[in-house]
């Protein structure tokens, strides 16, 4: 289906995730994920989504037509991607320009050449036949009432090589009617004044309505992207958090986060901009990537501060350190406690958790001490928020959070005959006045002691039901050599509602192991609101 308002026409925000994003290394989308990110790019309030080439392949045939009975468009119009005509024939002859209305799509982009040797080599025609292509297909669309944007593919390198002969392309798209020509820089090799002269030239030499697509080979997508709009561009071409061929394509979140922003434009729906950071984490779900932590705007540690003079700016005005609020676009601002962590920092992370620590500056400093003492010995509470809030409580409080106490455990790998191992561990402790002893064997030491845990805990506290670890890091530091080094362990715990991480340090990998599990099952019930052990 259509999208239900007609957007503003004056700029496009474009999305072509589902056709240039998905030939990223490592991304294959079914169907069932085309839609699902279809579904959160017109929840943003993008103007268009490019949904892939009909006819060239099954899946994309399937998902337009699932697409259009399956989804209410709110905000975007879905785009059918082809080619222009083949040579020596008609557009209306031609069965992949007849795909392209067969799909049901409004609005249809045409990739088309606009540099000379490609013409030549690629297409093995002529360069007026090339022109007489574009001018055919784009005039027999329109007047099939469809809307037609031109994506002129190597357009920029083109530009170098013969500037007339590009500039015909895009005259040529024009004079038939296109609605919009996209100047491609299809190799991502140019930099932001370059983007900006030509863009600026083209427009003024052919009055063409002009879109800008950018690959990100030199790191300068989204600065491209940007001069190009700077120039007159008025049409965005970007994919979900830089996916893309080789190193990717222009990152639609900062993009949009600028043009909103910093340039006061107004490209999304009212009050989407929030969910920005949703968005993107959750199309990363999707695609089955983790999310880039230091991705602009949306990433986990984009508002993240770590050195105590930052905190201490921060704790007089956030502005001081941060280029924007991080809650228009969804995100939050981030205290990372460390040795460099000064009072500031843990006054701000004892807010940020909930803890009020008044203006005990006795207690700040012992926080402090205690927090410098223990990173020393390889501690690191940057990444391990659960760890620290218990360190945190501790301190507060005067005494550990305690919900069970441990007697002794052990772990046990057994080496057999035929080249398997078997892995049992065995827990004693004391939970509200029991003392229980559980055994549980795994697929290694770690998951041996994870269960028997489980196993002696979960009938006193069913709450543990729900949590699983969802994530487990080594880390050998340095100091000492090979086996007989210290190791930091890091683990990911998560109930299903929410996800938190704890450390563990020691001599060896499985008690520096049980440190962190303990952390992470204490850190669990505190979150599910048991009361701890008097």
């Amino acid at each position: 289906m259509t999208a239900t308002s007609e957007p503003d026409d004056s700029f496009h925000v474009f999305d072509t995730t589902l056709r240039d994003g998905a030939q990223r290394e490592g991304i294959n989308l079914t169907v069932a994920d085309k839609l699902a990110i279809a579904r959160h790019l017109d929840d943003f309030g993008v103007g268009f989504i490019e949904g892939g080439w009909p006819g060239a392949n099954p899946r994309d045939t399937e998902f337009f037509a699932r697409a259009q009975q399956e989804i209410d468009f709110r905000h975007a119009q879905l785009v059918a991607f082809g080619a222009t005509r083949r040579a020596g024939t008609t557009a209306e002859k031609d069965p992949q320009v007849r795909g392209l209305l067969a799909s049901g799509a409004q609005v249809i982009t045409l990739v088309a050449k606009s540099h000379d040797r490609h013409v030549e080599l690629a297409l093995r025609t002529t360069l007026d036949e090339n022109l007489a292509m574009v001018r055919d297909t784009v005039a027999f669309l329109k007047a099939e009432g469809r809307r037609v944007f031109v994506d002129c593919e190597h357009f920029f390198d083109g530009y170098r090589a013969n500037p007339e002969y590009a500039k015909s392309v895009v005259r040529a798209a024009r004079e038939a009617g296109a609605d919009v020509v996209v100047l491609c820089d299809t190799n991502g090799g140019m930099l932001p004044a370059q983007i900006q002269a030509v863009v600026s030239t083209v427009l003024a030499d052919t009055g063409a309505r002009l879109g800008i697509h950018a690959q990100d080979d030199t790191g300068c997508a989204v600065a491209n992207t940007l001069a190009a709009v700077d120039a007159g561009a008025t049409h965005v071409q970007c994919t979900a958090n830089g996916y893309g061929e080789r190193v990717g394509n222009a990152n639609l979140f900062p993009v949009v986060a600028a043009l909103e922003l910093k340039y006061a434009k107004k490209v999304l729906p009212e009050g989407r901009l929030r969910d920005m950071t949703r968005i993107s984490h959750a199309i990363a779900e999707v695609v089955n990537l983790t999310p880039s932590t230091h991705q602009p705007y949306v990433g986990v540690s984009a508002f993240a501060h770590k050195a105590g003079l930052h905190a201490s700016a921060i704790k007089v005005d956030p502005d001081l350190y941060q280029h924007i609020d991080p809650e228009q676009v969804g995100n939050t601002m981030r205290m990372l406690v460390s040795d460099m962590a000064g009072r500031a920092s843990i006054e701000l992370k004892g807010k940020e958790l909930g803890i009020d620590l008044g203006d005990d500056r006795e207690l700040v400093g012992r926080v402090v001490e205690r927090v410098k003492e223990r990173e020393l010995k390889g501690y690191t509470y940057e990444a391990a928020d659960a760890s620290f809030e218990l360190l945190l409580r501790a301190e507060t409080e005067g005494r550990p959070l305690k919900y069970f106490d441990v007697e002794s455990w052990r772990a046990i790998v057994e080496d057999r005959p035929d080249g398997t191992h078997a892995n049992e561990a065995t827990v004693k402790l004391w939970a509200k006045g029991e003392r229980i002893v559980a055994t549980a064997e795994g697929n290694g030491p770690v998951n041996a002691l994870d269960r028997s845990l489980r196993v002696a805990l979960e009938r006193i506290y069913p709450q543990l039901a729900k949590l699983e670890l969802v994530d487990y890091k080594v880390r050998i530091l340095e100091g000492k050599h090979g086996t007989q080094s210290t190791t930091r362990v890091l683990i990911s715990t998560s109930d299903g509602a929410g996800e938190w991480s704890t450390v563990g340090v020691a001599d060896n990998v499985i008690a520096a192991s049980w440190q962190a599990l303990e952390d992470a099952y204490t850190y669990g019930l505190l979150r599910a609101g048991v009361e701890p052990a008097a």
